[in-house]
């Protein structure tokens, strides 16, 4: 599994709050305080996390892709930043899943198996047969699409739901009943996400 490496911009207090549980992150961070490095390679970096009130400065930084930077707000600027304070456990989620869905920035449409699903709108479809989804439907599916072996429930627990060691795992398992119940009531498919000893997995 391909370890992310992210950046975090001036932002001392969360790096602090990550530091303390770095060796259950599914990604390695790295606390950046200025902009004064001229060699500081940005492509190495899979995300920035920034407040909002750096947004200007870096969004006219040439070095950094400006489709990877997760900015931190106190209120509510747009759909892309995330309004704080917010559990941690929370933010690590939609750090993780923000990770997955960068490959598919340009796409608004992904096929899943059989099935197309609209990024967008959360729609799957199959013979213009479709199903709204909710964003935790979407990001269960979208993990399991991204790995091509099963995945056990601590590893969805981890890096779909954010590290959180008081989370049951039957919390995820009824998640996962529940979306499969979803799938095959609606589409009559049993078999879109397979249940395994080694975990779950789409095929």
């Amino acid at each position: 599994m391909n370890i992310h490496n992210i950046i975090i911009f001036e932002f001392d207090s969360l790096y602090k709050i990550l530091s303390e549980i770095k060796d259950n992150l599914s990604f390695k961070i790295k606390n950046l305080k200025k902009l004064e490095s001229k060699s500081e390679n940005f492509v190495e970096y899979s995300l920035v996390i920034a407040n909002y009130i750096n947004k200007n400065f870096l969004l006219k930084e040439k070095k950094i892709d400006k489709n990877k930077i997760l900015f931190l707000s106190k209120e509510k600027k747009n759909n892309q930043n995330i309004v704080y304070p917010i559990q941690i456990k929370n933010l690590i989620e939609k750090i993780n899943i923000k990770l997955i869905k960068q490959k598919y920035n340009n796409q608004s449409y992904l096929k899943v198996s059989n099935y197309i699903l609209n990024l967008n709108s959360r729609i799957i479809s199959k013979n213009n047969n479709s199903l709204k989804l909710t964003e935790k439907e979407i990001n269960i599916i979208l993990f399991l699409n991204d790995h091509k072996n099963p995945q056990k429930v601590s590893i969805l627990q981890n890096q779909v739901w954010g590290y959180l060691s008081e989370l049951e795992t039957h919390t995820v398992e009824t998640h996962i009943y529940r979306l499969r119940k979803k799938i095959n009531d609606h589409f009559n498919d049993s078999n879109f996400i397979i249940s395994t000893d080694d975990g779950y997995l789409i095929k």
